[in-house]
């Protein structure tokens, strides 16, 4: 486990920094001037001059690379077009977005896993063919026109919940929670259906092997043969699956968020992307592919250590 760990570890370094001169290409090659876009069409010349050079815009490509990531490797990820610290901004918006994932996966979790072995271990079910229908549904719906659906319903219609998570200057997602309400559910549909179709895929993968036969016609009490042997067997394939979409929701998270406004990680890679502020770009995508390598990395070490055979390989 120590090797495999050290090679997943190289492999992460290894993949991000390849993530990092990507990053930086696409957006070197990127049409347009940046600090022109940030200063408009009635910029002057010496105002484009004194912005070029407060951005670093000036040195060659592989300096500024250079500088980048250097910082970025002691925890200084630079200045924010506004002149505000990168690394502040961007943890701010971590902790929002955390809070919005955590939500999703505190509410799609345990009911995808419950709904999923109930209607596995039944199968064929009424009930059964209603959930595995209504979340092939849920899975085929993009975020957006979930939210969309949600809005209409649940503020236009209703008049329950806000429409948006705009918060006034000084207002923090702690202080108003009522604003995650919306993006959770928007997020938990789509992940909900997932981890159900799965778990009752694997469960009824379970259920038709030959020592769950055995444990039955010993006459064990379902729940008994359920617990110990269904379950240990059918959610090893899912939480790894689980696991791997905290990558996935991240990247879902940059439509939800945007859709209801919601100040996060997805709402500040697109503001970053339309005022083309250069560092502020680089260091979000960074945090995100981070966060989705890192999140891979858990899945196959909760996976190794729930599996023996897997460990002791």
């Amino acid at each position: 486990m120590a090797r495999f760990l050290i090679f997943r570890l190289t492999l992460i370094v290894v993949t991000l920094l390849a993530v990092s001169i990507a990053i930086f290409s696409l957006i070197e090659f990127t049409p347009g001037d940046a600090a022109s876009t940030m200063l408009g069409q009635g910029a002057t010349p010496d105002n484009l001059k004194a912005l070029r050079e407060r951005l670093g815009l000036d040195k060659p490509p592989h300096i500024r690379y250079l500088d980048w990531i250097g910082g970025a490797l002691r925890g200084d990820l630079g200045k924010a077009a506004t002149g505000k610290d990168v690394s502040e901004i961007i943890g701010g918006r971590l902790f929002n977005s955390a809070l919005l994932a955590v939500g999703g996966f505190a509410i799609a979790v345990p009911l995808g896993l419950i709904m999923g072995v109930l209607v596995g271990v039944k199968s064929d079910t009424l009930w059964d063919r209603f959930l595995t229908f209504g979340g092939l549904v849920t899975i085929s719906l993009p975020e957006f026109v979930t939210g969309i659906v949600l809005v209409l319903v649940l503020s236009s219609t209703l008049g329950w919940l806000p429409s948006s998570s705009i918060m006034l200057p000084g207002e923090t997602i702690i202080g108003n929670p009522h604003v995650l309400i919306m993006p959770i559910l928007t997020v938990t549909g789509a992940l909900f259906a997932y981890i159900l179709r799965m778990a009752r895929a694997n469960v009824i993968e379970v259920m038709g092997s030959n020592y769950v036969r055995t444990a039955i016609l010993k006459g064990l009490p379902m729940r008994t043969v359920v617990i110990r042997h269904v379950l240990p067997n059918a959610m090893l394939p899912t939480i790894t699956v689980i696991a791997n979409n905290v990558g996935w929701l991240f990247g879902g998270l940059i439509i939800v968020e945007n859709l209801f406004a919601y100040p996060g990680m997805g709402s500040l890679l697109i503001t970053s992307i339309n005022t083309r502020d250069i560092r502020m770009l680089q260091s979000t995508a960074m945090v995100i592919a981070a966060v989705y390598a890192f999140s891979n990395l858990a899945a196959d070490l909760a996976y190794g250590w729930l599996n023996p055979r897997v460990r002791l390989a």
